[in-house]
């Protein structure tokens, strides 16, 4: 049996995202047995910074975050600018806090956690070019591979995907954190 079966993982993102950090998550995750759901502002596909295309699965407005275990929010400077602005996409992904769920989030991703006000608090890594808006969201920022905070798994960039791919599913398999909340 593997680590996570019957697990239901969203992944939200548009265009823009940085490629390997929506496939290399994707398939750590569903090798593990767990359904990965592609959830997004944008119909039709997204295509990432560097050619990947992946059609959406589900339209972030008619998402709900009940339906999912964990969230995984990929980065791409685009992605997360776009995906920070839009408000049911925030809305979503707060959500997850809300019902204390895994959220794993890599590189400039983290942005649209400081629209859902779920850094507050919490110490995280992201891209280095976000550390004064974590800050200033009320987070702890720290310069590190991979950083697991009450089911909030952050890291820096794609060269932290091997560390960053097992925390996720270890927390996902984990389940609901009590500290997991916004």
């Amino acid at each position: 049996m593997a680590q996570l079966d019957g697990k239901k993982v969203a992944f939200l993102l548009t265009d823009g995202f940085e490629d390997s950090e929506l496939t290399s998550p994707w398939e750590a995750v569903t090798g593990e047995g767990a359904t990965a759901t592609l959830v997004s502002p944008k119909d039709g596909s997204v295509e990432g910074k560097n050619g990947h295309s992946q059609a959406v699965d589900l339209a972030v407005a008619s998402a709900s975050a009940e339906d999912f275990d964990a969230l995984v929010l990929p980065g791409g400077v685009v992605n997360a600018d776009h995906l920070r602005m839009d408000e049911a996409s925030v809305a979503f992904a707060g959500a997850f806090f809300d019902q204390h769920k895994p959220v794993s989030v890599i590189c400039h991703g983290a942005w649209i956690l400081t629209e859902a006000d779920a850094v507050r608090g919490r110490t995280l890594t992201s891209y280095p070019s976000l550390k004064t808006d974590l800050v200033n969201a009320g987070a702890t920022w720290v310069d590190e591979e991979v950083v697991v905070d009450q089911g909030l798994t952050s890291s820096r960039t794609p060269d932290d995907l091997d560390a960053f791919n097992a925390k996720t599913i270890e927390e996902i398999s984990e389940g609901q954190h009590t500290g997991q909340s916004r």
